[in-house]
């Protein structure tokens, strides 16, 4: 009679909290990666990019100024359908280079000229964003490239005509963090600059201002005969 009716406890309360507190860790993960000192080129693309575009294009708001997305780095190893392993050595190769997880990527349908099986494992691919790009991007320039044998400068007919271009590197052991006495097959990937850019040649001068080496081409000087 004089016993208080203990309070039962909501159903699914305690599981809806660990739930939300499992999202709030993700995003807090994130957010820590994120915290820190800014990426170098980050700042310089702030304080000396942004204002040099705006001058050199005359935009009204610094809203239309464009800027750099993403960095998609995809690397295609097509005799991974022979030996499973090279595919394993390209994929740490990545990740050791970015510094992200890397997706493997697999065919859509099957050719049998190429013996190629449909949903075969045959390459790997990342995207980078926000500060980690600008550290690859950083990297890439300062250290990569010019370990490139015979570099005179990437080429500028690399767009796609939207403001994003493409880049080639046939070697992987230009990068530092890759050790070239462990390295048993020499492959190259694509990395790919997506830009908010609507022409490519305000693609070509936010790259450039960034410190893409672009190579430089000499006019041809015409003398009267």
């Amino acid at each position: 009679m004089g016993k208080e009716k203990e309070q039962k406890k909501p159903e699914g309360k305690g599981r809806e909290q660990k739930q939300a507190k499992g999202g709030e860790g993700g995003k807090k993960q994130a957010a820590a990666r994120e915290a820190g000192v800014p990426a170098r080129l980050f700042v310089h693309y702030k304080k000396e990019v942004v204002p040099q575009l705006m001058k050199r294009f005359q935009y009204n708001s610094i809203m239309q100024v464009p800027k750099l997305v993403k960095i998609s780095i995809n690397s295609g190893v097509g005799a991974a359908t022979q030996d499973p392993k090279i595919l394993d050595e390209t994929v740490k190769e990545l990740e050791a280079v970015t510094g992200q997880k890397v997706a493997i990527t697999k065919s859509k349908k099957a050719i049998s000229n190429f013996k190629l099986r449909e949903n075969l494992a045959i390459g790997a691919r990342v995207t980078l964003r926000r500060a980690i790009m600008y550290e690859f991007l950083d990297r890439l320039i300062a250290i990569a490239l010019p370990r490139v044998r015979d570099f005179r400068g990437v080429s500028d007919k690399s767009f796609d005509g939207h403001g994003n271009y493409t880049l080639g590197i046939k070697e992987q052991i230009v990068f530092p963090e890759i050790d070239v006495d462990k390295v048993t097959r020499i492959n190259g990937m694509d990395i790919t600059f997506v830009t908010t850019a609507k022409t490519d040649a305000e693609a070509y001068e936010l790259l450039k201002a960034l410190g893409m080496p672009f190579v430089k081409r000499q006019e041809v000087l015409q003398t009267a005969a």
